[in-house]
């Protein structure tokens, strides 16, 4: 199974070998949008820091953040990449903001803003439920 999610295209762009390829569902998109071995790296670095002692965790936290960004969209661009095909882009934005949204539900270098529990997993819900609407263009 290939990451990249597949919609229906237009008959005229449509390749004749490639008209009759499933299209992925609703729950589909979700579980291709959300970059679930990327978020679970996440919650493995934050618990090696939040164990560590005499470290500056906000600031490791912060650089994993980041670093969990770039790696989200490379990854995504990667394990969503078909022969002859452009790259993902629409896909590795979402999934990139996924992440965003995972960490900022799960805390990490978010945890001093007031209320971050409430609106991290409120956002949460939006997100997932919403993006999964989304039909790349160049799927």
């Amino acid at each position: 199974m290939t990451r990249r999610v597949r919609v229906a295209r237009p008959a005229a762009q449509a390749a004749p070998a490639t008209a009759a390829a499933p299209v992925d569902t609703y729950f589909d998109k979700v579980v291709k949008y959300i970059p679930a071995d990327i978020v679970g790296a996440w919650v493995a670095v934050t618990g090696l820091v939040s164990s560590a002692s005499g470290v500056p965790r906000e600031t490791i936290l912060w650089v994993a953040f980041a670093a969990g960004l770039l790696l989200t969209a490379w990854w995504t661009l990667r394990q969503a990449a078909l022969p002859g095909r452009p790259p993902a882009v629409t896909q590795a934005i979402i999934s990139t903001g996924a992440f965003a949204v995972w960490v900022f539900a799960l805390g990490g270098p978010f945890q001093g803003i007031p209320g971050q529990p409430l609106y991290g997993s409120l956002l949460l819900i939006l997100y997932t439920l919403v993006v999964a609407l989304i039909d790349p263009k160049e799927s």
